[in-house]
Order: structure tokens, then C-alpha cells, then sequence
């Protein structure tokens, strides 16, 4: 039967150490563990150490076995939580617990092969122990053999046991065997044997569990001679164990690692890390060993025992002498934690009475002593483990064991925060700035910024803000710091690779969405370079992001390339167009006039967006000299042929005057051919079916917002509103209909804007017209130009101006013709008529013609006029003798027309001297003839109306006189004209009727009714108006002597009668 060797007894001279290099470290603190209930002494059950025979950890607890074959649970306090009897009479070898069920291997009295028995930690018999599911014999030949080594896989599938004679049995399926149910003790799956070796007893078992990289769980043999691999699963498995390490490990010396991925194996001269297919890395650590565990990440290494003098090798020894003076040749045991992956002693510790266990629990190493004492290894904090680093300068380590302890990022930045400090300090400045690169996102920059700031380390600046960048979290300050020393340090390049690099990072398509946010602060990256007098980045920046505003400002403002701001404005949409040229126009004009003027003229009246060609933004056009103006007109239409210089470029001091015949060149272009819509390049075909799509609205700028755009360009202003007007609108000075684009789009014009720009546009043209004509002085090119003023004012029905604006232009300008036919369209004939009185007072020719055609025509709707007349032609002597037969006409029409009584004839003749009594004798003459013949007449109607007023006095005076008999002596009927015979009915009329000849209840003379009936309505009538105080009022207001005698004649200002009051 093997069982541990215990080493023999070495001294401290001829004892090796671990190889010099491997930093030490305290990360760990020795706490002796008392029982709960005796605090003196230590756990009862583990007192006495030499009855022990076996300890491992569990998720229940600390499970031990003693040499009777018992097994104990024991809680944190080290008190049994469960016991019972594992193996009667014999004592418990090897232990493994997964997921609640315990595998143990013992010996029994009476039974020669080692059990194998599988407990239910969780569920328990009558007696209150873990019930027993399985129990069989490990046998697998006829002599039996010790166990050396089991392994338990994690999900309970396999079990492997090693024995004494180089045997290795797997029990496949476990799992399912004891989760079946079955109350057969015995129901386990038939083991097979995976591995023979005679001469090589197994000291080790370990399986490595499935992943990623290795789907296939694997099974690691350790002999004293050898390891080997075994695979389980997978593709593959079942074959013959594979040698991967040629040493081997003595018992106890092999173990998994804390991940279960790899077998650690520790021999005298080093540590081995034995992989799946091959060996690993190795360590040097000379020395005897007497086993090796695993915590976490640490190796637990116990060494056996050495003496201890002050010249021993190892410095924990060497320590322990010296601490102990008394104690020199004492054998002490030493238990070394060793962390593999970073490399470094965690912690040592001389025990002086051996080591009689180590295991691993609640995240603590315990150490039980032959003298059954209970040590318990506590790792300390993280942050006191790092602090101790610090101290000692290991931050690269720090970095290391933040890893491996799996610390937060804000954590790990803090230490490379502390790494980059210390470098700082040192000064190791190129070092330190790659510490600081990684705390970006959880360092403050400005921490960094700012020790950085001197000229000397511009350069590890530049590095720091170029990462800020590239990982998004740089702002707009840190932007602009980065392009200030980029231009500080004059290094173009670098400020060009940043630009346009981070520009092509920030628009790849690296997201899900497919874009992905600019790096740095555009518009602190344009305004920098541009302040900096990098215009050519900056404007790379405006141009590539679709800053347009920014990229005209630079090509405008600052660089003065116009042709290439042009070309840029062709490039973008009208909607862009239309702001960029509302801003940068005037610039633009002036510099680019036809151009531009052109340009402004496509946006405003254009029916296409605007498409650049493919060469406009790699190759600015060259600015032309002397483009004909004709080509602005044609409507999308094929490319004009050139055509001679404009008057424009011809001489600047010679504005150009749009004439009728390029007006006829451009609606001549404008039936030229359209283009057909295209998609994606290509000419669509046209649709078969007979319904044509209606085109969508076109949403053109307001031509008002690039008025200012042409202040001192009137002439160029002139040429752009006039093709406005004509390809938008289809208006010109010409007659006969055009065709416009408003007309194609059918775009309605809901707040009557179209309108109000249709009417500023020809308000406007107005005003040019006249004051470059006012300009050009005397000459041909003045008289077009009021030619086309007056032109456009007598197209009033076409053509949508102010007549108020323009009224008043023309009064400003002085324009006469124009200021007459306003005049005479808004009814402004006395302003017509003073103003021809105007001109022949000063003597102007033809001036009394036009005063006579004025009465002449206008004298019968504005009969004033001819007051007026009379007083101008007798304002002035010389007046007078140049109008003797006009005022004798002008008196004629005043007497034909009743137009002024003859009174104020004389009066206005009279207030002064320049007209004799001569001059109109025979007009009075005749008015006094008249007038003398009206008063006859008048006589003489006065005494008829007197006549026949008293006869009627006279008659009403005898029908009321009831003294006086009334004699009726009629022989005819007046109704049948028959002779008149009883009987018969006689009326105060002196009309008589049979009385056949009446009704039955005429009471009143038929012949005479009607005509009382008639009066009788026109008196009622007057009596209503009577009421009607306004209407009288209004009548009095317009005639007022008329008005009154009237309500008299109708006895409407009679007092009411009292037979009507008492009615």
C-alpha cells in the first residue's frame, strides 16, 4: 500500500531555495483559529491531527475524515454540522464533493479492495446521516491495490481513481447512474480501464473541463515518471493516454489549476504547467516539495521540513532564525503561496511543527499542524496589497494583480493614473504619458493637460489630446488646444493626417446605424484653423461635413476664391443655395457678376434643382469675360451657342438694356427641348399609360431676399429681374403670352406671396429703368429706357406694379409722360389739367392743346374742370390773350351743361382785372336775356297756380257750406252716357250715374277714385317721410335749398292736422 513518503531531514547548508528574482510579498496574514466554544485551544474535532486522514472543501463546508471512518460537515466555526460513519471499521482515503453529492474511498475490515461510496449530502437517513445512494468494490484484478488518487468532474459525469499498480479506472455516466432513482446500491456503470503502467504508480488525477477553444473534456494522469492526457469526450475519445510531460510528480505533488484547465506539477527542480496536447511554461522554483494545492489563483506550495539557521538559503527560514533566537536547528515546515501568473511569492510561513493538512475554504487557506493546530491564511485587501506595491515601485505588477483579481476599469485606470505620477516624477515623461493614455474615460483630462502644458513636452500633449480624440471624449476645448499646437509647432502634416484621417473615422460606416460621430468639435476645429491661417484644413473640414455657411465664409472672406465658392453654391441644393447667396451674394456679385447674376437667376426662376457637373468642385471654372445674357433665359434647354460680349463687359460704363429681341430669343429658348427626368443617372423611359403624373410644386425663393445683393450693380439687378419675371411668371414689356414656369408647376399661392414678389419685382424695374436713365443723361440708350418705363406703366393689365410707388418714382424722376398716364389711369384729372396749366404758363408748346383735349375729355365726368379752366385763363393777362377762344368755348360748355350758375361766372371773372366786361358782354347778355324770360315764364305759372288755387278755395268753400244748395242739372249718365232716369245717384264731383250703372256699395264716384286714391297715397307717403329725419338731413346736406322747398311743396314741414292727430 503506497501512501505519502515523507523526505528525509535536510539541513539548512545543503536545502535550496527558490531561484532569486521572485518577489516576496506579505499579501497574506496568519490567524489562528480557535474553537467556538473553547477560544484557548483549537477546533476539537481537529486537535488531535495524527487521527486525520483526509480533508477537503466542499460547498457545505469543510469535510473530514478520520482513521475510524467517520466523516464530519464542519461549519465556519469548525462545529460538526453533520458526522456519521463512512466506512465501518476502516478508515476514509479520498474524498471529492460535486453539486451536494460526496465520493468517498476508504478501507473496511473484512473487505480487501478499497469501497467506493457516493453520499446525498442533502438528504439523510433515519439516523440523520447523508444517505447512501452507492457502494461497490474497486476492484480490477484479482490482488488488490491501494487508491493513490481520484478525480470528481465538475458536473459529477466522470470518475477516475488511480491506483498503486499504474491503474487508472474511469466511470463514465456517473451522473446518470445516481440520478436515476434506483435503489440498488450497486447500480454503477461498469468502469474501464484508460490507463496500465506497472512500474508507475499514479500519483495525480485531474480533469480538464470543456470550453471554447477545447470542447472535449480531458483527463490528466500524473505518475511518479510521467503525465499523460487521456481524452474523455469528444471526437477522438477512448484512445490511448498521451504522454505530455516526461517527468513525473511523487504523491501529492500534482494538482489542477484554480480555472481546471491545466495540471500544475511540481518537482524538485521546477513547476511545470502540463496542457491538454503539450507541456506549458514552467517555473524555476528549487526545492523539495512535499505537496501542492491550489486557492483561487495562488498555488499553495508546502516544502518539508528544513532546520532552521540563520545561513539557510531561504530567506522565510533565515527570518524565522532570526525572530527566534532560541530555535536555531528547530525543524520548521514552510508553506509558500505562489501566484503563477504574475509571478511572485504571495506569502511564506515557517511552521515548526509540520504540516499535517492544507485546504482551501470560504475563500481562506487553512493550515492544520501535526500538532493540531488550525492556521487560517486571510488574504489581504486588494488596496493594501496594491499599496504595498506602490511602495516598493512594482506598478506594473499592480497592473498585474488588478487583472487577476478582475478589478473594475475605474480601478485599473487609477492605478496607471498613479504609474503615469510616478513615472512624471522621475521624469520619465514618454513613459509616463503611455500610463496616462490609459486612465482616458475615467481620468479628468485637465489632470493630465495640465502637467503637460510646458513647451517642452508639447510633443507628449499632442499624443494625449490626439487619443482624446480618437476615442470620442475630447471637447471642444480639448480640440482646440490639439490644432493649437499643431499650428505652435507648424507641423502641417500632422494637422493634416489628424483632420483627414479622424474625418474618414468619423464617417465609416462602423456602426449598426452605418455613421458614426465626428471625434473632435467641428466647428472649434474650422474656427481654430482658420484664426491660425490654415485655411486649407478648415476649409476641408467645411466642405467635407456640408458646413456650407462656414466653407463660402472661408472661400469668400478669407481666401477671396470666388470662382470656387460659385462652383460650390452650383453644387448644393436650392434650399442651401438659397440661404448661402442671401448672406455671401453681394460678395458674390461683386466679385462674379454675370456669374452670379446668372446663378441667382437659376435659383429664383429655375424649375430643376440645381446639378453641378462632375469636374465643378475638382476644377473651378474659369471666370468668363463676356457671356451673352441670353443664355439665363432658355429653360433647361440645350446649351446656348456663344454669343457675342455683353454690353456689360463690353463697357463698364455702359449698362446693359435688355431688349424685346433678346426677350424674343429667350421664349424662343424656352420652347426649346426639355430634359427628361433621370433616375440614378440614366434617362427614364417614359410611362405607357395615358394619365400623366402631375409633377410636385416647386418652392422657389422670393426674388425680394437678393434685392440687396445687386447695390451697385443696377444694371446686372436689371437683367435679373427681368428673367424673374419672364421664365417665372412668363411677364415682359412685350405683348402676347409666355410661357412660365409658375404655369407648369401649378403651385398654388395661398398667402398671395407670388403677388407681392410679382409687384416688388416690376416696382422695381421701375425704378431702374428710370434712374439709369437718368444716369445715361441724353441720348438713345436714355430714351429706351423710358421708352420701357413707359412701356411697362401702360401695361397696367398685365403687368403687376403699385400705382401709388410708381406715381411717386415718377414724380421724383421728373418723368412726365409717365407721371400724365398715371394720372389719367387713377382718375387724377385735375392733376392732369394743373399740370398742362403748369407747362403753358411757363410756355411750353402744344400746353393749351392739351388743356382743351383734357376738358375735352374729362369735362363731362369732371365738370369742375372747366371751373378750373375759367379761373386759369383769367389769372394773367398773357394768359388771357393766348386763350381769348378758349374761354369762349369753355363759357359755352358752362352755359350748355348748367355747370355754374352765372352769379359765380361773374364772380370768378371779377376777382381780378384781367378779364374786361368786353370780353363778355354778349355772353351776359345773353344769360340776362335768358334769365328775364325764365322769370316771365315763372310770372306767369305763378298766376295760373294762383287761379287755380282760389277756384278750388271757392269750391271747397261751398261743399262745406251746408246752407248752400247744390244743384244737380246732368241728363247723362257719366258712366253709360244714357239718358239720366230715376233713379239716380248724384256726386259732390258733379258726376251722376244710374244707379245700375254703380256698384252695390260704391259710395265714392267711379270716375274720380282713382285720382283721389293717388293723392291721397303721395299725402301718406309724405307723412312717412316726415319721419325720416335722416334722409332729409342727407337731401339738405347735398341741396339744401332744394331739399327745403321740396318738404314744403310736399307739406312735410306743414303742422300736422287734428283730424290725423285724433286718428
Amino acid at each position: 500500500m503506497l501512501s505519502p513518503s515523507v523526505p528525509s531531514k535536510t539541513t539548512a547548508a545543503s536545502s535550496t531555495a527558490f531561484a532569486p528574482g521572485w518577489r516576496q510579498f506579505p499579501f497574506f496574514d496568519v490567524v489562528p483559529v480557535r474553537d467556538a466554544h473553547d477560544l484557548a485551544e483549537s477546533p476539537h474535532i481537529l486537535r488531535v491531527a495524527s487521527s486525520i486522514s483526509t480533508v477537503t472543501s466542499s460547498a457545505y463546508g469543510v469535510v473530514v475524515a478520520d482513521m475510524h471512518g467517520s466523516v464530519h460537515v464542519l461549519n465556519k466555526e469548525f462545529d460538526p454540522v453533520s458526522s456519521w460513519v463512512a466506512h465501518v471499521g476502516g478508515r476514509v482515503t479520498h474524498m471529492a464533493e460535486r453539486r451536494g453529492y460526496l465520493v468517498t474511498l476508504g478501507e473496511e475490515d473484512g473487505v480487501r479492495n478499497p469501497l467506493l461510496k457516493i453520499w446525498h449530502l442533502e438528504k439523510a437517513d433515519k439516523s440523520g446521516a447523508p444517505t447512501l445512494l452507492r457502494s461497490i468494490k474497486v476492484q480490477t484484478s484479482n490482488r488488490p491495490h491501494p487508491v493513490t488518487s481520484i478525480a470528481l468532474s465538475a458536473g459529477l459525469a466522470f470518475l477516475a481513481i488511480g491506483l498503486g499498480d499504474g491503474t487508472v479506472i474511469l466511470y463514465r455516466h456517473l451522473d446518470q447512474s445516481v440520478l436515476s432513482g434506483s435503489a440498488s446500491l450497486t447500480a454503477i456503470p461498469k468502469p474501464r480501464t484508460v490507463h496500465e503502467s506497472p512500474a508507475e504508480p499514479v500519483t495525480a488525477l485531474g480533469f480538464r473541463e470543456p470550453t471554447d477553444e477545447i470542447p472535449a473534456t480531458h483527463l490528466f494522469i500524473a505518475t511518479t515518471n510521467r503525465v499523460l492526457v487521456y481524452q474523455a469526450t469528444g471526437r477522438g475519445s477512448g484512445g490511448v493516454a498521451s504522454e505530455v510531460h516526461e517527468a513525473g510528480a511523487a504523491l501529492g505533488c500534482a494538482v489542477m489549476d484554480w480555472k481546471a484547465r491545466d495540471m500544475v506539477v511540481a518537482c524538485d527542480e521546477a513547476i511545470y504547467i502540463c496542457g491538454a496536447e503539450s507541456r506549458g511554461s514552467s517555473y524555476a522554483y528549487e526545492g523539495p516539495k512535499t505537496s501542492v494545492h491550489t486557492h483561487l489563483n495562488y498555488l499553495v506550495i508546502v516544502s518539508p521540513p528544513l532546520t532552521a539557521n540563520a545561513a539557510s538559503a531561504s530567506a522565510t527560514i533565515r527570518n524565522f532564525a532570526a525572530r527566534n533566537v532560541g530555535a536555531s536547528g528547530t525543524e520548521v515546515t514552510k508553506i509558500t503561496v505562489f501566484d503563477l501568473e504574475n509571478k511572485f511569492v504571495a506569502h511564506s510561513e515557517p511552521f515548526t511543527e509540520g504540516v499535517r493538512e492544507v485546504f482551501s475554504q470560504w475563500g481562506n487557506i487553512y493550515v492544520l499542524s501535526n500538532d493540531g493546530k488550525l492556521s487560517c491564511l486571510q488574504e489581504k485587501p486588494t488596496a493594501t496589497k496594491l499599496d504595498m506595491l506602490y511602495r516598493r515601485g512594482y506598478y506594473v505588477l499592480a497592473l498585474d494583480v488588478a487583472k487577476t483579481q478582475q478589478m473594475g476599469k475605474e480601478s485599473v485606470a487609477d492605478i496607471h493614473r498613479k504609474y503615469g505620477d510616478y513615472l512624471y516624477a522621475k521624469p520619465d515623461y514618454d513613459a509616463a504619458m503611455q500610463q496616462y493614455l490609459q486612465t482616458i474615460g475615467y481620468v479628468q483630462p485637465s489632470y493630465v493637460i495640465r502637467k503637460f502644458l510646458d513647451a517642452q513636452r508639447i510633443h507628449n500633449l499632442v499624443t494625449y489630446l490626439q487619443e482624446l480624440h480618437s476615442l470620442g471624449v475630447a471637447n471642444s476645448d480639448h480640440t482646440t488646444l490639439l490644432l493649437n499646437t499643431y499650428t505652435k509647432l507648424k507641423d502641417a502634416a500632422r494637422l493634416d493626417s489628424f483632420i483627414k484621417t479622424e474625418s474618414k473615422r468619423g464617417s465609416g460606416a462602423g456602426t449598426e446605424s452605418g455613421t458614426d460621430e465626428l471625434p473632435f468639435d467641428l466647428d472649434t476645429a474650422i474656427r481654430v484653423c482658420r484664426q491660425a491661417g490654415y485655411l486649407e484644413h478648415a476649409a476641408y473640414l467645411a466642405k467635407r461635413w456640408s458646413r456650407h455657411e462656414d466653407y463660402l465664409r472661408i472661400q469668400i472672406e478669407d481666401t477671396g476664391n470666388f470662382n470656387d465658392a460659385l462652383a460650390y453654391l452650383r453644387h448644393l441644393g436650392p434650399e442651401a443655395t438659397e440661404h448661402s447667396l442671401a448672406r455671401y451674394g453681394r460678395a458674390m456679385v461683386a466679385a462674379l457678376p454675370d456669374e452670379t447674376t446668372q446663378l441667382l437667376i437659376e435659383i429664383c426662376a429655375g424649375i430643376d434643382p440645381l446639378v453641378s457637373e462632375p469636374d465643378t468642385l475638382s476644377s473651378p471654372s474659369k471666370p468668363t469675360g463676356g457671356g451673352s445674357y441670353l443664355s439665363y433665359l432658355a429653360l433647361r434647354g440645350p446649351a446656348p451657342a456663344p454669343a457675342p460680349p455683353s454690353p456689360i463687359s463690353a463697357s463698364a460704363t455702359d449698362p446693359p438694356v435688355p431688349s424685346s429681341a433678346s426677350s424674343r430669343t429667350a421664349r424662343q429658348s424656352d420652347r426649346g427641348p426639355r430634359r427628361e427626368a433621370t433616375i440614378d443617372g440614366s434617362r427614364a423611359p417614359s410611362p405607357p399609360s395615358t394619365v400623366r403624373a402631375v409633377p410636385p410644386p416647386v418652392n422657389r425663393p422670393s426674388p425680394r431676399l437678393y434685392f440687396a445683393n445687386f447695390v451697385g450693380h443696377r444694371e446686372h439687378l436689371v437683367v435679373f429681374l427681368e428673367a424673374v419675371a419672364l421664365r417665372r411668371w412668363g411677364q415682359s414689356l412685350d405683348d402676347g403670352p409666355k410661357d412660365s414656369v409658375a404655369s407648369q408647376d401649378d403651385a398654388s399661392d395661398e398667402d398671395g406671396a407670388e403677388d407681392a414678389d410679382q409687384q416688388a419685382v416690376w416696382n422695381t424695374l421701375l425704378e431702374l429703368y428710370l434712374t439709369l436713365a437718368s444716369a445715361a443723361g441724353d441720348g438713345a440708350r436714355a430714351d429706351a429706357l423710358r421708352d420701357k418705363a413707359l412701356q411697362l406703366l401702360r401695361a397696367a393689365e398685365r403687368l403687376p406694379y403699385d400705382p401709388t410707388h410708381a406715381l411717386i418714382l415718377c414724380a421724383a424722376r421728373s418723368f412726365t409722360p409717365g407721371l400724365v398716364l398715371l394720372w389719367e389711369r387713377l382718375g387724377m384729372y385735375e392733376d392732369v389739367l394743373r399740370f398742362w396749366m403748369e407747362q403753358d404758363r411757363r410756355g411750353a408748346a402744344g400746353a393749351a392743346t392739351e388743356i382743351m383735349r383734357c376738358l375735352a375729355q374729362y369735362g363731362g365726368d369732371a365738370p369742375q374742370l372747366y371751373k378750373l379752366a375759367l379761373r386759369f385763363f383769367t389769372s394773367a393777362p398773357e394768359l388771357m390773350a393766348r386763350h381769348t377762344r378758349d374761354l369762349a368755348e369753355v363759357l359755352r360748355v358752362i352755359e350748355e351743361r348748367a355747370i355754374m350758375p352765372p352769379l359765380v361766372v361773374v364772380q370768378v371773372l371779377s376777382r381780378n382785372e384781367v378779364a374786361s366786361v368786353g370780353l363778355v358782354k354778349e355772353w351776359l347778355l345773353a344769360r340776362i336775356q335768358t334769365a328775364r324770360e325764365e322769370v316771365h315764364t315763372d310770372e306767369q305759372l305763378t298766376a295760373s297756380y294762383r287761379d287755380e288755387t282760389a277756384k278750388k278755395l271757392r269750391q271747397v268753400e261751398e261743399l262745406s257750406d251746408p246752407d248752400h244748395p247744390r244743384l244737380f242739372n246732368a241728363t247723362q249718365c257719366s258712366q253709360c252716357g244714357g239718358p239720366l232716369d230715376l233713379p239716380s245717384v248724384h256726386f259732390m264731383c258733379n258726376h251722376s250715374f244710374h244707379q245700375r250703372c254703380l256698384g252695390d256699395h260704391d259710395t265714392e264716384c267711379p270716375l274720380c277714385v282713382r285720382a283721389h286714391g293717388v293723392i291721397q297715397e303721395i299725402r301718406r307717403n309724405n307723412e312717412r317721410l316726415a319721419d325720416q329725419h335722416d334722409l332729409f338731413l342727407a337731401d339738405v346736406k347735398e341741396n339744401g335749398f332744394r331739399a327745403v322747398a321740396a318738404a314744403f311743396g310736399r307739406g312735410v314741414l306743414n303742422r300736422p292736422r287734428i283730424g290725423d292727430i285724433a286718428t
